[in-house]
């Protein structure tokens, strides 16, 4: 689970004690009020985490600044036999040493050559497009040089200007339609709306446009209405959640599917962070006052993230239950001839499904991360650790680099990352046989950790598909924790279910490399034929869907 990171603003202390002195004086400002309840929180944040045995000077540093890199060459000292090796060796074409291809670690060997960061006119696939004729000639016509003789014609690509212009999120139209009333018999004649209009005020696009802001992006309602508000087009907050939880009914059809071919999937990762969600945590307080406080107050977002082929589909859950219990819901619906999934999470006892059988995979990163904590305290046994398991994640590279199969991935780690592994369990049963380190330390925790759930951090080596770490589902997870500190929490269940609807939706679209704006917009238009066969309007499918029925509008998508 991602550590989150408290907010940093930068106050001297001779600040503070103004603002202490100036309380015996007169009421404090709002602003002056604000720094210091941060000043007091902050001090109560570092106390907490002080206390906790387990916190190192490194560890707190990295919570609250957050850990630039933990790449095994930033994360291990360099030794002077490197240094030198490094500065005298020749230089590659990028101005680094000869082991620079060879240290990548869990990078690929290859880098890709930087670009110079401007978008060209093709990247603008969403802007209108307009052409502009030539004002005086035509295909066909003669040169207007006097001394030429020839005609000219049109080339093939044109010139290209982009012109970028601001506006609201949700732009707007206004038709005045003209009214003629006669004079005699006072019936009114109101001119007739172009066509296409339609009747509805806020169209699909806008609903589309409203949760993908609020749910993809992290744009809570107000501050999208304060924009909408200076950019002279109103949009109530109350309006906005009106619209995308109308929204949320009529595509619920496509969550639901997308839930189901989940239950699929061959391999599953999930994990979870934390939520809040206002009602149920005014329910425990007054559970609590009545002398009957709850057995559960914790409240999580679990993410999901199934693998089936080539296909990824990102589920989110928000409530009481955990990652685990969560994951058993979405198995519920697995069907009855398939085995037992491979399930990939970290060695938490909540992130296991208790009434589904799995092959259960533990992260391999969150092993190595023990040792990256401590490794300034022993970098010596560190290195060791490390680097055996940077040669192992540069395997699991390879294998993705050259597009093996499960069954050949499994062969070349069986060949390649068994005998390293294999030391370093022997190394570590060395360390505590010989009693060269103490196991209440940092080290001796991590090596602990690592020999409690040797089977199943290396499940990479003897089941097919077994993945080495759960990086997905932790990436995945960074959009409900963007959320989480835009919007602080949802209002009651209902609104964590229409988050959940929606974050889903667009990180498997996303996934898919489909535009969820346009899929938003599609499954709206096409309500009727969702509810009718949810399974084709998938992210990964809908645009073959759309040119079985609307050929030409399927081929305008992008």
């Amino acid at each position: 689970m991602t550590a989150i990171r408290k907010p940093i603003e930068r106050m001297d202390v001779d600040e503070l004690e103004k603002i202490l002195e100036q309380t015996r004086e007169r009421t404090l400002s709002d602003e002056e009020r604000r720094k210091l309840a941060l000043a007091i929180e902050t001090l109560a944040y570092l106390t907490s985490e002080i206390e906790d045995k387990r916190t190192t000077i490194r560890r707190l540093r990295n919570l609250l600044f957050g850990a630039t890199s933990e790449k095994t060459e930033r994360v291990l000292p360099k030794e002077p036999e490197e240094n030198n090796a490094q500065s005298g060796g020749e230089k590659d074409a990028c101005g680094n040493g000869e082991e620079a291809a060879a240290s990548g670690g869990e990078e690929d060997a290859e880098t890709e050559k930087k670009g110079h960061g401007r978008n060209g006119a093709k990247k603008y696939t969403g802007a209108e497009q307009i052409a502009v004729p030539h004002e005086t000639l035509k295909s066909g016509d003669d040169c207007p040089d006097p001394q030429c003789k020839g005609k000219v014609y049109r080339l093939r690509d044109p010139a290209v200007l982009v012109r970028l212009v601001g506006q609201a999120p949700i732009s707007g139209r206004v038709y005045k339609l003209e009214r003629l009333r006669c004079n005699l018999c006072l019936r009114i004649y109101t001119a007739t709306a172009p066509e296409g209009v339609g009747e509805k005020k806020y169209d699909e696009s806008s609903a589309a446009m409203i949760g993908l802001l609020k749910y993809g992006s992290g744009l809570p309602f107000n501050r999208l209405e304060r924009l909408q508000r200076n950019c002279r087009i109103p949009l109530a907050a109350a309006t906005q959640w009106d619209i995308v939880d109308d929204l949320a009914r009529r595509i619920e059809p496509a969550y639901c599917e997308l839930i189901r071919q989940a239950a699929q999937g061959e391999v599953l990762h999930n994990d979870d962070t934390g939520a809040k969600i206002l009602n149920l945590m005014k329910q425990d307080r007054e559970r609590t006052k009545c002398g009957d406080p709850p057995d559960r107050t914790g409240m999580f977002t679990s993410g999901i993230v199934s693998l089936r082929g080539d296909v990824r589909i990102a589920l989110f859950f928000t409530g009481r239950e955990h990652a685990g219990e969560n994951l058993g819901k979405v198995l519920a619906e697995r069907a009855q001839e398939l085995g037992p999934p491979i399930q990939m999470c970290d060695a938490l006892s909540r992130n296991v499904s208790e009434d589904f059988a799995t092959i259960v995979a533990n992260c391999m990163a969150h092993a190595r991360r023990n040792y990256v904590d401590v490794v300034e305290n022993f970098p010596e046994e560190c290195r060791t650790v490390l680097e055996t398991l940077r040669e192992v994640f540069k395997n699991d590279a390879t294998a993705r680099k050259f597009k093996m199969t499960a069954e050949e991935r499994l062969e070349f780690h069986r060949k390649e990352s068994r005998r390293p592994m294999a030391e370093l369990r022997r190394w570590m049963w060395r360390q505590f046989r010989d009693r060269l380190v103490e196991p209440n330390s940092g080290l001796g925790k991590a090596i602990a950790y690592m020999r409690k759930h040797w089977r199943k951090l290396t499940r990479f080596l003897f089941v097919a598909g077994a993945p080495l770490e759960n990086n997905i589902v932790e990436r995945t997870l960074k959009r409900a924790i963007v959320h989480r500190k835009n919007s602080l929490f949802f209002r009651n269940e209902k609104g964590a279910w229409v988050g959940d609807l929606f974050m889903s939706l667009i990180a498997t679209c996303e996934f898919a490399e489909a535009n969820p704006f346009d899929y938003l917009t599609e499954l709206q238009r096409h309500e009727a034929e969702l509810c009718e066969n949810p399974s084709r309007w998938m992210p990964w499918n809908y645009r073959e869907t759309l040119g079985v029925i609307d050929p030409v509008g399927g081929a305008s998508l992008s």
